[in-house]
């Protein structure tokens, strides 16, 4: 039986006397599917996942004691030690790079593009055997990339634990929100069960969201090299090799047990799903989804055109029509108390995450609201 081992991945030196590591804990035999890939906290002061981690940990442990491991699952709960050690005036800074400003959450490299070459002519017309190929050149692709920075060294790192993975599961949090994940639409129906036990309130999908995050970046692999040879004439079976999300854990103030432990226990249940982990007895009947899809294009970002103080009317899992009254922004200074913003919504749906200061700038982002019908083009992703 395949025993757990704990790696402490170095990454890049950025200074004299200066060292991160990244920690990654592989259950299970390493060549074993499916393999399931979770990692916590890429944008390092969303903490929820940190914490369903560790709870998680818990629940692996004890499937490798009693032999129930019949997959590989790799887990990384800190995924930013670069963002988690930054911080300013007494704030955390896990969002962005300070020194090139870059999110750490975007910006990585285009797998099917670096494996093109290699699949117009490489390919045949088995498509496991596909998959194994596909698979193997980005592995080869990413061991000659040699980073400059210390956070491409991370996105690397990051990238060599997962890339064939058959499911990748990315946990984040909002600044205040209901439970909720994104995907592609190639993935949803392997991603769906997931979506079900985790009781999310709305789930948003797109085809290609833009900006290169990182769970997009290895599902896109597989319907973007499909896309791509196509379109150079070149028509082999290529399986879609994985299954992407970034689930939202509610928001950054969410770091409690209670939620930490039934989100572990609802990922357990998924990896139970997928036949990385053997139940004790029959697997648990999979609850009904608690929401429908909708396009992540359908979704509206409200914003303030005038600066004040933000005064929300309705909570985080509202469901709105056209025109429903959602925050009042106020300014306290204006010579009429009487002139009050009211920010509104424009579709109708759900108030899925919504911002955590109170006070905002003119274009400000005050929430977000799951509509059904697609209305946005480009990148949809945030900064």
């Amino acid at each position: 039986m395949a025993r757990m081992i704990r790696t402490e991945h170095a990454l890049l030196s950025p200074s004299l006397g200066h060292q991160k590591y990244l920690v990654s804990f592989t259950y299970g035999d390493p060549k074993a599917r499916p393999k399931v890939y979770i990692q916590g906290s890429l944008h390092a002061e969303e903490l929820p996942g940190m914490l369903v981690s560790h709870h998680l940990r818990s629940a692996l442990d004890a499937a490798e004691r009693e032999g129930r491991l019949s997959g590989c699952v790799v887990l990384v709960p800190a995924a930013n030690p670069i963002g988690l050690a930054q911080r300013l005036d007494h704030k955390p800074m896990g969002r962005f790079e300070l020194d090139t400003g870059e999110n750490f959450n975007r910006h990585y490299p285009d797998l099917a593009q670096a494996v093109f070459e290699q699949a117009r002519t490489g390919l045949g017309q088995d498509g496991e055997a596909n998959v194994s190929l596909v698979r193997q050149w980005v592995g080869q692709w990413l061991s000659q990339w040699t980073p400059q920075t210390e956070l491409e060294s991370q996105r690397l790192c990051l990238l060599q634990l997962s890339h064939d993975a058959d499911v990748v599961i990315d946990l984040h949090c909002d600044w205040e929100a209901v439970m909720h994940l994104y995907s592609e639409e190639a993935c949803w129906s392997t991603i769906q069960p997931l979506a079900a036990t985790l009781g999310c309130r709305a789930v948003l999908l797109a085809k290609n969201s833009g900006g290169g995050p990182f769970d997009e970046r290895l599902s896109g692999l597989w319907w973007q090299l499909r896309e791509r040879l196509l379109a150079a004439g070149v028509d082999r079976p290529l399986p879609q090799g994985c299954a992407s999300t970034t689930v939202e854990l509610r928001g950054e103030a969410d770091v409690e047990h209670a939620h930490a432990q039934t989100d572990a226990q609802a990922v357990l249940l998924y990896l139970q799903h997928l036949g990385a982990i053997q139940a004790q007895g029959a697997v648990p009947t999979l609850p009904p989804m608690a929401c429908e899809a909708t396009p992540l294009a359908g979704s509206q970002t409200l914003q303030t055109p005038v600066p004040g103080v933000l005064v929300y009317l309705v909570p985080t899992g509202a469901t709105l029509n056209v025109g429903d009254a959602v925050a009042h922004v106020i300014d306290p200074t204006a010579p009429d108390a009487s002139r009050v913003h009211v920010v509104r919504a424009d579709v109708a749906g759900l108030l899925y995450a919504r911002v955590g200061h109170r006070y905002l700038v003119a274009g400000a982002e005050v929430g977000k609201i799951a509509g059904a019908h697609a209305f946005r083009t480009g990148d949809l992703l945030g900064a």
